[in-house]
């Protein structure tokens, strides 16, 4: 996994010794409105995230993505993640304490992110699932380009009543645009 850098944020792939201040992070009670819990541990936040630096699911048809979002301040301030499938296929989730919402911290962190997906790992094909009532995270997908997966996704992915699936193919002009933008000058 890379370091990723923007304008404003880096992201860092995610490891254990990013357990104890990320804790602080997501023991935010807005982050667990629509679902989740937080960490119940340190310890149990360090262990899930030792389990997650293997990069891959224990069967090997799926690499597990995770970097933390760091300010310059040098402040960690959420997470993003993709689980990417062989087929070229990623499910990406991301994470942010409350008094970083509304900033374009989130866009910018996400948006990074599936640059690196689709340079690095040949992902074409982007899917997010979340609860219909998170109004907030649809609004942020629907500016990322996302739109509603069919009523047969949802079924095959077999969302829940209350959420909605969100996909958005990779276009070939994105990846053509990142090919010149890599490519050497003459």
């Amino acid at each position: 996994m890379n370091l990723i850098e923007t304008a404003t944020l880096t992201l860092e792939p995610q490891v254990a010794a990013h357990a104890d201040e990320m804790f602080g992070v997501l023991s935010d009670p807005a982050i667990y409105t629509y679902e989740n819990e937080p960490p119940p541990s340190i310890e149990q936040l360090r262990e899930r995230f030792r389990k997650l630096e293997t990069r891959c699911s224990a069967d090997g048809t799926e690499q597990w993505l995770n970097w933390v979002i760091r300010l310059p301040t040098s402040a960690l301030i959420g997470y993003v993640q993709a689980t990417v499938e062989t087929i070229g296929a990623a499910t990406i989730a991301y994470v942010l304490p409350s008094p970083y919402w509304g900033r374009g911290l989130a866009s910018q962190a996400v948006t990074a992110m599936i640059a690196e997906l689709v340079a690095q790992y040949n992902v074409q094909h982007l899917f997010a699932s979340l609860k219909q009532a998170n109004h907030r995270s649809l609004r942020l997908l629907d500016r990322l380009g996302f739109v509603l997966a069919s009523p047969e996704l949802h079924a095959k992915q077999q969302v829940e009543p209350d959420e909605l699936l969100m996909q958005r193919d990779v276009m070939v002009h994105e990846k053509t645009r990142r090919d010149t933008k890599s490519s050497p000058s003459s």
